[in-house]
């Protein structure tokens, strides 16, 4: 056909060409059609123009690989969809806070009062004057104080589930035992040790006799009603928690208790089956110096050393001795021997405010609260004490606080001061500036100090806990297979079982 009214054109004889090459197909395409459809669809291509037919089947081809390719498609959206949630998981920054995981839930007995105010109210009461009132006798619970001891750990916990604090903490108490996931025993432990002075007491009954106080007594007493609570006989203590800080705490009943989470401050005492660091909590002595408030420096620091304490302890505190004829001769040292009391706090507050290093030898056990006075006076302390064990290490690096010297090294005449005096000043303030970041952990009067970190602490045990409880409710043969299950505390008194 041709248009009405023009001549035919006369048809031109083809050039002999090559013809170019197909145009590339979008990258889209090419990353989602086979290579071997793309050079189907070349080699139908005809070397001149396209037939109609083939274009229109060629559109509706593109038309339903759109189609298919669409958000609209059921199955492409499930693609975008997990795409996008893969993409922003993986975006994310990982120094993004993470939710607090649950508290976990604890559950406070409430023990007669003679196990906790009453303890209180005893210690007060061996240390009346002659012939006065005992004022705590007449006080209320709520004003009661405990006495200032080294030990205050135990009322600080107390204390601290009493208030209910916010549950965006580590533990939150619970009022129904149903719902606890542990169990928290507010006995006064280390109180009640020590609650009898060393001189005999001044309170005296309407005979003239002075009025006894027996702490194995409380001992046998807490463990007898312990027995008779469903929640105790259920795992035999394993899910309860115990406070024994000092030492001694407890040592009449530790046996029957070692299946329990066991605060304590060392393991000096202790043996592998009743203690270990994968069940137990190591807790900061309270300090009993007052804080350092100023900055870091040394200019206010002319004592290279510092130390004042009982010079003579048996065991592993003989070094003590040891290090006293070393040191008291040696410039710019101070080292006193001194008992406990008001003035030698108040001495060992200059001192320890005034020095640039603050020795800490084993005594008894291997920790002792001098440590934490050291820490919290900015004072570095020089340890000596090979078997301690220190609390929060999980997020403290002690390396970076104090200076770890082995027992043997320290006993050599000239090395403890030769090495102080090779730390330069401002490895000294390095020193300083860390310990100012973690002193919190070792003030317990600091809202955000060693209380919830102690709770964090026990709530790591928690797993640990219900995976041991679950362990024996399998467990046919309880006897040794060669396999040492001392550092869990896995072990059941065969007359516990016979009991339950």
């Amino acid at each position: 056909m041709w248009e009405r009214g023009r001549p035919p054109r006369k048809p031109r004889p083809s050039p002999i060409i090559v013809p170019p090459p197909p145009p590339s197909p979008p990258p889209r395409l090419n990353l989602l059609l086979p290579r071997s459809l793309l050079a189907l669809a070349a080699r139908a291509m005809p070397s001149r123009r396209p037939s109609p037919v083939l274009l229109l089947l060629l559109a509706l081809a593109l038309a339903l690989l759109f189609l298919l390719l669409s958000p609209s498609s059921p199955s492409a959206s499930r693609l975008s969809r997990s795409l996008a949630s893969g993409y922003a998981s993986a975006s994310s920054s990982p120094a993004s806070p993470a939710a607090p995981p649950a508290p976990v839930k604890i559950y406070m007995y409430d023990l007669p009062p003679k196990f906790t105010y009453g303890v209180v109210r005893s210690y007060t009461a061996a240390r009346a004057p002659s012939g006065s009132a005992d004022a705590a006798a007449v006080l209320p619970d709520e004003q009661l104080r405990y006495p200032g001891h080294q030990h205050l750990a135990e009322w600080w916990l107390f204390k601290d589930l009493l208030r209910r604090r916010p549950r965006d903490r580590p533990v939150a108490r619970v009022d129904d035992p149903r719902d606890a996931d542990l169990f928290y025993v507010p006995f006064f432990s280390s109180l009640s040790l020590v609650v009898n002075p060393i001189r005999p007491p001044a309170a005296a009954n309407a005979s003239g006799v002075a009025a006894a106080y027996s702490d194995e007594a409380m001992q046998d007493e807490l463990l007898e009603w312990l027995e008779r609570q469903p929640y105790w006989r259920r795992h035999w203590g394993r899910d309860h928690v115990f406070i024994c800080q000092d030492p001694n705490a407890l040592y009449r009943v530790i046996d029957w208790i070692s299946n329990a989470i066991l605060l304590v401050s060392d393991f000096g005492r202790l043996r592998t089956d009743q203690a270990s660091l994968v069940k137990d909590v190591i807790l900061p002595y309270s300090h009993r110096i007052n804080s350092f408030k100023g900055d870091v420096g040394i200019d206010g620091r002319p004592s290279l050393l510092f130390f004042m304490g009982n010079r003579y302890r048996k065991e592993g505190g003989k070094v003590r001795d040891a290090l006293f004829q070393i040191l008291e001769n040696e410039e710019d040292v101070t080292i006193k021997h001194g008992a406990q009391s008001r003035e030698s706090r108040r001495a060992a507050t200059r001192g320890m405010h005034s020095s640039k290093f603050c020795l800490h030898p084993a005594g008894d056990t291997p920790s002792a609260c001098r440590l934490f006075d050291a820490l919290v006076s900015l004072c570095v302390p020089v340890i000596v004490s090979d078997y301690i064990e220190l609390p929060f290490e999980d997020v403290i690096d002690y390396s970076s606080i104090s200076i770890f010297v082995g027992t043997s090294k320290a006993v050599q005449p000239g090395y403890l001061t030769s090495m102080l005096r090779r730390v330069s000043s401002e490895r000294i303030l390095e020193y300083q500036r860390e310990i100012n970041k973690v002193k919190r952990f070792f003030e317990y009067e600091d809202p955000n100090g060693p209380v919830n970190e102690i709770w964090r602490q026990v709530s790591l045990k928690a797993p640990l806990v219900k995976l041991l409880i679950n362990r024996n409710k399998r467990l046919v043969e309880r006897g040794t297979n060669g396999t040492d299950c001392s550092c869990i505390c896995s072990t059941t008194p065969t007359d516990m079982i016979t009991a339950g």
